[in-house]
């Protein structure tokens, strides 16, 4: 970053199987209530729990229909929630000096999964069907379109890290003097791609996800999407460091030593002039894998010790892929804006004891509070081939 610049998110948009709105996922997450992972055999060989969005989601116009896929109506719907705020940007810095950076990791794929189909079974494609449904730059484009940007508009896709280094590509266009705002988060459907693809790498839980449970078994997939307005103007959270790493250790698996993820909470630490004692709250990647959990516990522990107030939430909302850190890191910005004065915890919920062969960690219970306003979080996203990002935010009161 250049200078003293500091960087704000000023507002925020989700949705994902456990609500509409900011607030009902953040009371469903406060709540421990796992109601949003439903039992669906649709993307998956067998029934499995998922965390399916089955509300209706805003209908995109004919005028921009080669976008339509259900992506990119999660970039709508979370969209709606901040169109007030972005408007705003608008007119005080104009179109051209708005960028739009977003993450997935599988954009509109099912679309061209039912073309297959349909090109299997009738010999033709469905109508409406386009390419630039399942581009992974589609959702960047569409957003631009529909509200007329002229700025940068571009999709980051490492995984599950996603939308955490959309994050650092959208604040680098700000500190760097190319935008004064970006809309900056992304979306993941589910399709069958990701589901037999996790179910072939024998990942996908056979019930509930467990995370940091004794018998965690894998993940139970989700999707959801997530928009924030990032800015140089002064909001309600700011930015306050943005930690990455890479260990390229495997295709698939972490460094068991975790030593990657620790260069990314410390470098994270660092930029925000931070120690470990000062975050309030950690939101761990927490997949309910084996290897992951026992990495990221190994991690935390060695930078954080075993006191701070932490926990998965993936127990809750599923494993939205490469929109998770962006989901988590929303439910840390309505702690920090809406978390009370008493700082109700978002709990580990994975019915199930705790593994004892893991290092001693303060998983959150149902319930439990901080005892005060919930100022700083810190919040953990790690992906295939090792790749690693951690981005601590806080109040500015």
């Amino acid at each position: 970053m250049s200078g003293n610049l500091k960087i704000f998110l000023n507002d925020l948009g989700m949705v994902s199987s456990v609500g509409q709105t900011n607030q009902e996922i953040l009371a469903q997450v406060q709540a421990g209530d796992r109601s949003g992972l439903v039992l669906s055999d649709v993307f998956t060989p067998s029934k499995q729990y998922v965390g399916l969005i089955q509300y209706e989601l805003p209908t995109i116009s004919d005028q921009f229909s080669i976008y339509n896929c259900k992506n990119n109506q999660l970039l709508l719907a979370a969209l709606s929630q901040i169109r007030a705020t972005v408007d705003g940007f608008i007119r005080s810095y104009g179109s051209h000096r708005i960028g739009v950076v977003l993450g997935t990791s599988t954009a509109g794929v099912r679309n061209t999964e039912l073309a297959i189909k349909s090109v299997v079974d009738c010999g033709v494609k469905p109508n409406g069907f386009h390419y630039k449904q399942q581009q992974l730059s589609g959702g960047a484009e569409f957003i631009a379109h529909l509200l007329g940007l002229r700025g940068p508009a571009y999709a980051v896709s490492t995984a599950c890290t996603s939308t955490g280094k959309a994050f650092s590509s959208a604040r680098r266009l700000i500190s760097l003097g190319f935008c004064d705002a970006v809309i900056v988060g992304g979306a993941d459907s589910l399709c069958q791609f990701t589901g037999y693809g996790f179910n072939a790498l024998d990942s996908v839980s056979s019930g509930l996800c467990k995370p940091f449970g004794q018998h965690r078994d894998g993940v139970n997939l989700s999707e959801a999407g997530v928009l924030f307005v990032m800015s140089k103007d002064e909001g309600p959270v700011e930015l306050q460091g943005i930690g990455a790493s890479s260990d390229a250790y495997h295709f698939s698996a972490p460094e068991p030593d975790g030593s990657a993820v620790i260069d990314a909470m410390e470098i994270a630490l660092r930029q925000a002039n931070k120690s470990s004692s000062e975050i309030d709250y950690i939101n761990m990647h927490g997949t309910a894998t084996l290897l992951n959990d026992a990495m990221e516990a190994k991690a935390v522990n060695q930078v954080f010790g075993n006191t701070i107030a932490l926990s998965s939430t993936k127990g809750i909302t599923g494993h939205s892929l490469g929109v998770s850190a962006g989901l988590e890191l929303g439910l840390c910005w309505m702690l920090l804006t809406q978390g009370g004065d008493e700082g109700l915890l978002p709990p580990n919920i994975n019915d199930d004891d705790f593994d004892k062969a893991l290092p001693s960690l303060n998983y959150i219970k149902l319930g439990q509070k901080l005892g005060r306003r919930i100022n700083t979080c810190q919040s953990n996203s790690f992906a295939f081939g090792g790749n690693n990002v951690s981005i601590i935010i806080g109040c500015i009161f």
